[in-house]
This record gives C-alpha cells, structure tokens and sequence, in this order.
C-alpha cells in the first residue's frame, strides 16, 4: 500500500477517522463515511448517501473540487479481480447514460476491492 502504491496508479484504503474532520463541512447531519481509497492526492469517499470524488488540484494541492455522485446515478458497476500474474484488480462504474465507465480505479492485489464492491452493492442495489 502507501507511496508506492499511489504512484503506481493504485488506490490504498484511507482511516476514515483522519478524513470526518475534512468532510464535516459537506456531510450531511445523517451522513457517515463507510470507506475511502486514496490515489496519490485524489479520492473515491464511499458515503451512506452517495460517492464523492475528491480532486486535489494544483502544485500544492489547495484546490479541491468535491463531486458528489448520487447512488441512484450509477447504473452499473464492476469489479475485475487480479489473477495469478496480475498485480492488480479494477472498479468500473457507469453512471446513467453513459456507455463506457465513467470512473476506473485500480486497486493493488490483496488491497480488498471487495469492501468497495460491497459499499456500492448495499446503496446501489437498495
């Protein structure tokens, strides 16, 4: 996981504890982090009520641009897991009317896609 893993493209799992001080500004009253995955600066924030994509812009990365994508928007997503030879496994998401996946994420081998997948089977599926 770590630096490494980020500057080869691949998401890490974030401690939710370090990222409610961060997002308290935008979270609901009834809206709680249930998984984060960090790629060098960049973020995919699993809610309870949607997906936030985190882009961290600039040399100093002090702007950020905070998209929030409702549950009900992704109309199908995917995961390949990694296989003998393979070093990683990838999520796919399409949002409602598009035809290609709108966001991919990398995932290292033994980094669990699997919660990821779970997070978005539980509130897209509902």
């Amino acid at each position: 996981m770590g630096l490494l893993s980020g500057l080869m493209g691949h998401a890490s799992e974030v401690s939710i504890e370090k990222l409610n001080a961060e997002f308290q500004p935008i979270l609901l009253d009834n809206e709680q982090i249930e998984k984060a995955y960090k790629l060098i600066r960049d973020m995919l924030v699993f809610t309870n009520k949607r997906l936030i994509l985190v882009n961290k812009q600039g040399l100093t990365g002090s702007k950020v641009d905070y998209q929030s994508i409702p549950y009900s928007s992704i109309k199908m997503f995917s995961k390949e897991t990694a296989g003998m030879m393979d070093f990683d496994a990838e999520l796919k998401i399409w949002l409602t009317g598009e035809s290609a996946p709108t966001i991919k994420q990398d995932f290292r081998k033994g980094d669990n896609i699997n919660e990821a997948y779970k997070v978005l089977s539980k509130y897209v599926l509902k």
